[in-house]
């Protein structure tokens, strides 16, 4: 049996809280948890009824009610291309451990349920950013390195 689960509408909170725990770990990013309560009635939506996001956790051991992971990504459409002439396209945007949780293969129990998950849509390829921490996790599941310059833009 499985210790992944499908994330459900009641544990927004604790994935807001998760997806913190990695938002601080990144250089240069915003402290404070103000945005929460902005984002989670929308998060509770999409878990609740979003079939093309999706995300994945294991319920932390010696926290009731809290988790100990997480996994978070989106199957979206592009263009298709001669690697993915369909379009599909996983991404993932949130991967998380508690801190008191780590080195268990929670994160990499997290990321296969994803990854099938995404297969199961027919996504044909599946994209991330990842930290230099976390980078050879992906490897070992696959993943490569893209030159892709990546650009962004706050609306």
């Amino acid at each position: 049996m499985s210790l992944v689960r499908r994330a459900a509408p009641d544990d927004a909170a604790e994935l807001l809280r998760l997806r913190q725990v990695m938002i601080d770990a990144l250089p240069g990013s915003a402290p404070g948890t103000d945005w929460h309560a902005e984002s989670l009635p929308t998060l509770r939506e999409r878990l609740a009824s979003d079939e093309d996001f999706g995300a994945f956790v294991v319920d932390h051991p010696e926290w009731p009610g809290a988790l100990a992971a997480l996994v978070v990504g989106t199957v979206d459409y592009r263009i298709g291309k001669a690697e993915n002439p369909h379009g599909k396209a996983g991404f993932v945007f949130s991967v998380a451990t508690d801190p008191d949780a780590r080195r268990r293969g929670y994160a990499r129990a997290c990321m296969e349920e994803l990854l099938q998950w995404f297969r199961e849509r027919g996504a044909g390829q599946v994209l991330l950013t990842a930290s230099p921490d976390a980078e050879p996790l992906y490897a070992s599941l696959g993943f490569t390195r893209k030159p892709d310059p990546m650009m962004g833009l706050m609306l």
